[in-house]
């Protein structure tokens, strides 16, 4: 991949989604569009943001039994996103059917431990190992079932990418050097999770809320 910066669409608004990306889409790689904007919009939404030309990743984190995550797979293949989410945690069962039902040219990853949660955060959902030993776990498991890769932190992409040496890896929760963390918890600079094996690089807010978008995607760009 020539360009691994995905700039995140966290808005239900389809025209301030369309007005950014034609802002940034010089400096970059892809679109990420989450629930937010897809449960505004759907899939004429999306439509519209692919007549711009750029890929697409669907964040749609997919969790429930296997046949429902099979069949809401099926229903957005027309839409013929470049990459789809899916929760680790939903099982093996899950997610080999929804890697079953995606399309041919559509890579699934599964999300493992998400970058807003930390071991606290673990802790009081019943997890009692660290972000790291949870994303190894999730990890290994996505790997049986057959998924492209997983979604993790910058913290975790270096010791999975030695185990999963082919797998495709997608890191959020970025923030350039210097930059407000906001809500994330585990975060690393865009070079740092790139050095490590990151295969796509997504980056929300130092993007969409910059007073030139453009001038903050290209100087990330920079230091990849």
């Amino acid at each position: 991949m020539s360009n691994p910066l995905y700039v995140a669409i966290d808005t239900p608004y389809l025209d301030d989604a369309l007005d950014l990306i034609k802002k940034v889409k010089a400096h970059i790689g892809g679109v990420k569009l989450g629930l937010e904007f897809f449960c505004a919009n759907g899939h004429s939404g999306v439509h519209e943001v692919q007549k711009l030309g750029m890929p697409i990743f669907l964040d749609l984190k997919l969790h429930d039994i296997p046949n429902t995550v099979a069949k809401a797979m099926q229903a957005i293949n027309s839409l013929e996103p470049a990459i789809v989410t899916i929760h680790a945690s939903g099982g093996r069962a899950m997610m080999e059917d929804a890697k079953a039902a995606a399309g041919l040219h559509t890579k699934v990853v599964g999300v493992t431990v998400l970058t807003s949660l930390d071991d606290h955060d673990l802790n009081r959902v019943g997890v009692s190992d660290d972000p790291s030993l949870q994303v190894a776990r999730l990890a290994a498991l996505a790997q049986d079932a057959g998924l492209d890769g997983i979604v993790c932190s910058g913290h975790e992409v270096k010791a999975v990418k030695k185990s999963w040496k082919d797998g495709f890896f997608v890191v959020p929760g970025l923030r350039p050097a210097g930059g407000n963390s906001a809500d994330q918890k585990r975060t690393v600079t865009p070079r740092q999770a790139r050095d490590d094996g990151a295969s796509v690089l997504v980056v929300g807010r130092p993007i969409s809320k910059a007073e030139d978008p453009d001038v903050a995607a290209r100087a990330i760009v920079g230091t990849l």
